[in-house]
């Protein structure tokens, strides 16, 4: 079974906790000029924009791949934090459509929170029929471009809703840190739920506020289990734990690889969980530490003792 994972200094070649996190100071792509719209902001956006590939833009799926990106690139350009493709955790959404009118097609865009709920719509200008059915990039970098400012409007109204309603600083430093933590994936057996649960609990201990939507949330962590076949019938497993921020920049990864006898985490994990989850939730604090989301006090205040972990029932092979 897996064997309890040492933090950070302390690896074992057999039972590795490795912790990927970015060093320096952290960009400040917002520093002087904010653009036109965003100059609205009292500080810059909180948020990154994911553009997903549009399916009801009337384009076909390269151009509306290539539309994606051409209004991510167009926002970066507004000093709005965007990326093409799909969000993560904590990210906005960029909805785009589009509707024919006679000889005209209108794009729309609908601004979406983390959570699903539409913040604000917004119709671009018209293009003519006959050049949207080209889709030359030409076409669709000038559309972008140009209705950049109406989306950069509808993010910063929705930002300044925001900040008028949420109580908690960005850093955690008006409360406890919250985290959105939207659970494992790709474990066999009920993996998946164990080590959900037990990561819950382990973040509680250490001082965040962990909650499955994204409302208040500094800080987003996913994590995702991986297994692949080795000799000697075993299998590597391996457990990722992956730590971002709310503007979508990745703050960090911790990874716990092991190997185990195949088959033999295809039921319950029991203290496999347990031993995995615990040293797992005290990266995840020193990644967010480490980016200052915990606040001066608080990166420290030293680690509470840890629980002891229960003794392995009878006849478990888990060392």
């Amino acid at each position: 079974m897996l064997k309890p994972l040492r933090p950070l200094a302390g690896m074992l070649a057999c039972a590795l906790l490795a912790v990927l996190s970015g060093c320096g100071p952290l960009p400040q792509p917002f520093r002087g000029n904010p653009g036109a719209e965003a100059r609205r902001l009292a500080v810059p956006p909180a948020y990154r924009i994911a553009v997903p590939r549009p399916n009801a833009a009337l384009l076909s799926d390269v151009a509306s791949s290539d539309f994606a990106v051409a209004v991510a690139e167009a926002l970066e350009a507004a000093e709005v934090p965007a990326v093409a493709g799909p969000p993560a955790p904590l990210d906005w959404r960029l909805d785009i459509s589009a509707e024919q009118d006679g000889r005209a097609v209108t794009p729309a865009y609908a601004l979406v929170d983390a959570d699903g709920a539409v913040l604000g719509q917004a119709r671009g200008g018209t293009v003519p029929v006959a050049e949207w059915s080209r889709s030359e990039s030409a076409m669709l970098r000038r559309v972008a471009s140009r209705d950049a400012g109406t989306v950069a409007g509808l993010l910063a109204r929705g930002e300044a809703a925001r900040r008028a309603a949420e109580p908690v600083a960005f850093n955690g430093a008006g409360g406890p840190p919250r985290v959105r933590f939207t659970g494992v994936k790709g474990a066999p057996g009920d993996g998946n739920a164990a080590l959900a649960a037990r990561m819950r609990d382990f973040l509680a201990t250490k001082g965040f506020v962990v909650q499955e939507g994204s409302e208040g949330a500094a800080f987003a962590l996913t994590g995702e289990v991986t297994l692949a076949p080795a000799a000697a019938r075993q299998q590597r497993v391996e457990i990722q734990w992956r730590v971002s921020r709310r503007d979508g920049h990745d703050l960090g990864l911790a990874a716990q690889i092991n190997e185990v006898p195949a088959g033999s985490l295809n039921g319950l994990w029991g203290d496999v969980a347990y031993v995995v989850a615990e040293e797992a939730a005290t990266a995840v604090r020193d990644i967010i530490a480490n980016a200052g989301g915990l606040g001066e006090a608080a990166a420290r205040r030293p680690e509470p003792s840890p629980t002891p972990a229960p003794a392995p029932p009878a006849g478990s092979n888990l060392r």
